[in-house]
Parts: C-alpha cells; sequence; structure tokens
C-alpha cells in the first residue's frame, strides 16, 4: 500500500452553503468560493461524517458511479486546494504586508470644527479619542499642499490614488478644498497619476455654487443622514437642539438633481431609537433618490443613552436580511437595489478578498488631521495616542509596524477558527479601540451578526451565479469604476 493509498482525509477549513438550489463552500484559507458538483458534494459529505483514506474515498465513489481515474483526479483537485487535507488542518498564516505597502488614499480631516452637534459623534462625543487642544481647527493650504506631495511620493508606482476629505464638517473648510482639488490634478499629472476624488458632508452647507463645482470635478459625496424627520431630528442636531432635516433637506434632493458626474450615497448611523431600517431605507432610496444607502451602527463603549440594545440590534438584523432579499430579487432581474451593505459585501466576494487587517488604515490608507499629524484613518484624526507622525516629517514606521502588527488578523486569538475571518479579520480599529481599549482587539460584539450576515451574502452570491451570474459579471465592472 503506497502513502497516497493510505493517507487519511478530513475536511479543511471551509464554510458550506446553498444558493439557488445548488452547493457551495466558502474556502476559508484562500477566500474563494467553489461551487460542488454531485461527487464534489458526495466527498464533502461523506468527510463531514469522518475521517476517511483515499482508498475508502475512491471505492465509494466509483460506488456511486464515478470513474476511478476521475475520483482520483477530483480528490487530488480538492487535496491540492485545501478543501480536504490530511493530519492536522492547521491554520495558515496570512503573510506581513510588505514595509514598503504603497499608499492608496489620503483622508484629508481639512477640519476638526462642526456646526451640527450630534449626540453620538464619535470625534467629540462621550467616546472622543481626539485631543485637538491647542492645534489648528482648520487646516492651511501650506499643510494641505504637503498631505498632496505626500501622497505622490508615497503612493509610489501606483497609477491612480485617492483624496477623501473629511471632518468635522468638510464644507466648512470648502475654500481650502477648491485649492486642494486644482493642487492635486496639477501634481498628479506632472507624477503620471490620475487622482481621485471624495467627500464627506452633512449637507447642511450645499449651495448650487458647491454642488456645481462637485459636479464638474467629478467629486464623489457621501452625505451623512439618518432618514426621515423623526429620525434625523432625533440626534443629529444643532448646537442649540434644533433638528437638521428641514436644513438638509431640499440641500440634499438639489444635490442629488444637480450633481451628473457620480451617483450620491447615503451613510446612516444606527443608535437607539432609530433602528428602522426599512423605513429609513425607503425615505432615503424611494423619495429622497440616493443611489445607494448604508448603515452602522453606532461605535460606543459601555452603555449610553445612544446604545442600540441587544433585543433591536436582532432586529436590525432581520431588517437586512428583509433588504437582502430585495437586493438577491433584483439581482436575478438584472437591476441594481442600492442596499450597499450588501453591494459591499458582494464586491468583495467577487475580489476573493482574504484580509490580512479589517481595512487599509495605516497600510494602504491613512488620515491627516488639519495641524498635519498623520492618523491610522480619519477617526483616528487629532489623537495624539495614534499619531503616526506629522506630514513634514513622515510616518514614523516604529508606530506604524506597531499599529499594524497587532491589528493584523494573525495576532486576533479569537479570529483564528471563525470562518468569516477573510472579509472581517477582526473588525474596525477604532471601534476595537473605544470597545476595548486596544486597536488591535477582535470585536467580539459583533462576531455572530458578522457571521450571519456574511453567510447571507454568500447565499445571494451562490443564487445568482446559479441563475443570472451576467449579474455578477456586470456588477463587477461597476465596482471597478466606481
Amino acid at each position: 500500500m503506497n502513502a497516497i493509498s493510505s493517507r487519511a482525509y478530513k475536511l479543511g477549513e471551509l464554510h458550506p452553503f446553498e444558493g439557488g438550489d445548488r452547493r457551495f463552500i466558502y474556502l476559508v484559507t484562500a477566500g474563494a468560493i467553489f461551487e460542488l458538483d454531485g461527487a464534489a458534494g458526495k466527498l464533502i459529505d461523506r468527510l463531514s461524517r469522518a475521517e476517511t483514506t483515499h482508498d475508502d474515498l475512491i471505492k465509494e465513489l466509483v460506488a456511486s458511479g464515478y470513474p476511478e481515474a476521475d475520483a482520483n483526479e477530483l480528490i487530488g483537485e480538492m487535496y491540492r486546494s485545501r478543501v480536504i487535507v490530511s493530519g492536522e488542518v492547521g491554520r495558515t498564516p496570512l503573510a506581513e504586508p510588505p514595509a514598503d505597502f504603497p499608499l492608496q488614499t489620503l483622508v484629508m480631516n481639512i477640519t476638526n470644527q462642526c456646526n451640527l452637534s450630534c449626540t453620538y459623534c464619535y470625534e467629540f462625543g462621550a467616546d472622543k479619542i481626539a485631543t485637538p487642544a491647542g492645534k489648528a481647527k482648520y487646516m492651511d493650504l501650506e499643510t494641505a499642499r504637503a498631505s498632496v506631495d505626500f501622497l505622490m511620493k508615497s503612493s509610489a508606482d501606483r497609477k491612480g490614488v485617492h483624496i477623501t476629505f473629511f471632518g468635522g464638517e468638510t464644507l466648512m473648510n470648502f475654500p481650502l478644498l477648491k485649492n486642494v482639488v486644482a493642487y492635486a490634478r496639477e501634481t498628479g499629472a506632472a507624477h503620471g497619476k490620475m487622482v481621485d476624488f471624495s467627500l464627506t458632508t452633512n449637507a447642511t452647507l450645499l449651495t448650487p455654487q458647491i454642488i456645481e463645482f462637485l459636479s464638474v470635478n467629478e467629486i464623489g459625496v457621501t452625505v451623512s443622514m439618518d432618514g426621515p424627520p423623526e429620525m434625523q431630528d432625533k440626534r443629529r442636531v444643532y448646537k442649540n437642539g434644533r433638528g437638521s432635516y428641514a436644513t438638509v433637506e431640499p440641500r440634499i434632493r438639489a444635490l442629488i438633481a444637480n450633481h451628473r458626474t457620480r451617483a450620491i450615497t447615503a451613510r446612516v448611523t444606527l443608535t437607539d431609537g432609530v433602528t428602522d431600517v426599512i423605513g429609513i431605507y425607503r425615505h432615503l432610496k424611494d423619495d429622497i433618490g440616493f443611489h445607494e444607502v448604508g448603515f452602522a451602527p453606532v461605535t460606543t463603549s459601555a452603555k449610553t443613552s445612544y446604545t442600540i440594545s441587544d433585543e433591536d440590534m436582532r432586529n436590525v438584523v432581520k431588517q437586512f436580511h428583509t433588504l437582502a432579499d430585495e437586493w438577491l430579487d433584483s439581482a436575478l432581474r438584472g437591476m441594481s437595489h442600492g442596499f450597499s451593505n450588501v453591494s459591499d459585501t458582494i464586491g468583495e466576494l467577487i475580489q476573493g478578498v482574504n484580509k490580512s487587517h479589517p481595512c487599509g488604515a495605516g497600510l494602504g490608507l491613512v488620515g491627516v488631521g488639519p495641524s498635519g499629524d498623520i492618523s491610522p484613518c480619519h477617526r483616528f484624526a487629532d489623537a495624539d495616542a495614534h499619531s503616526l507622525g506629522n506630514i513634514k516629517d513622515g510616518i514614523d514606521k516604529e508606530k506604524q509596524n506597531d499599529f499594524l502588527s497587532r491589528g493584523h488578523v494573525n495576532a486576533k486569538y479569537d479570529c483564528h477558527t471563525c470562518w468569516a475571518r477573510p472579509l472581517c479579520a477582526g473588525g474596525c480599529h477604532h471601534e476595537a479601540f473605544v470597545r476595548y481599549g486596544d486597536t488591535g482587539h477582535a470585536n467580539l460584539h459583533y462576531c455572530d451578526w458578522i457571521r450571519d450576515w456574511t453567510n447571507k451574502c454568500l447565499e445571494i452570491y451562490g443564487a445568482i451565479s446559479a441563475i443570472n451570474p451576467t449579474f455578477l459579471e456586470k456588477f463587477a465592472e461597476r465596482k471597478a469604476l466606481t
């Protein structure tokens, strides 16, 4: 008996699911999806019950009508791809990113000032980590241009780079934003790079002139908005407590009607009392006219006045599933839906994402505060304890390496056996710090939700690939252009 004949097989790290009446597996080690035919399905079913030798697998496949040569080939393919393994399953650690990983995105916090006083604001609310005392409130032209120069230098051979304008309220420093766009285009051309722009705004300061500038310069816009008046005005308020809906609603309609070059999206923060996901979606998508609407639970530490209860969070997930079913129905008819929580996950599944880190923070992306301090992302802007350096001197590699080492999925023990880790990698660094005091801590409070949601999106992917696969191709093309 040779070594292969007596080799004992077991299942590798995989997650089985179904879609469109077909069977699939999500291979964790590769972040890849495979459809199972009859023979592969039998093999998976057999090994899910018990470890089995090579010869016994061959016999069972042949007995079910599968030619022996084909059975050998199938087992070999599944073994090489680690769908099945021999001996200890063993976790395959992801490699560390290269030390000179080129920068792609710069988030410029061009002001830390805001004309609203949202009660859940992560910058200056109850869970603030920013320490802006003595620092500039508005980024000046010298710092802004130095930031653009830093992006050009740090992006190495990348032909395309991205600048996102952020705040505070971004449009409170609109004159600087205009200058940066012109300077970045000129500088990018000199370096042989295309520069793409986007911004996030609360929409209170939009004017016809600003909208025209955003349209002419093809600047993507995300509006932070929490829904119809009773939802928006609950926490997105001015400093005197007055709600902001009446101010932003006509401005947003004007933005959507007159920004001719990019689709406008909404980003909703879910808080206690603001959990009517379906109602909010219907209003923002169908009534206001946003192209896509995305939702995220509020970042919060211990119990606060805006923390979502466990019961309400379960209801949120239920509503997510309802909108996800609508997304699938639209996709099967070849139409886009607009629930970006599904769109974003499907996009990652198409790409075969297998993350070493939850996002690009501190890696392909950094934030720059008004003073020029560099942070892992915009959520850490002006937080001295999380500074990675200053735009004048560049990134402190020791601090960057410490942040990335602690945030790497290999360092998160709780993630080692989770099948959803290729898409999650432990969750948001900022959320981890606010909740656990450590940017490298896994977001354990969301684990069940993430696994449930990832499985739902896998089922959607499977159904589309089985029934209307051309939609996935077109969807991937559209994603590549955004």
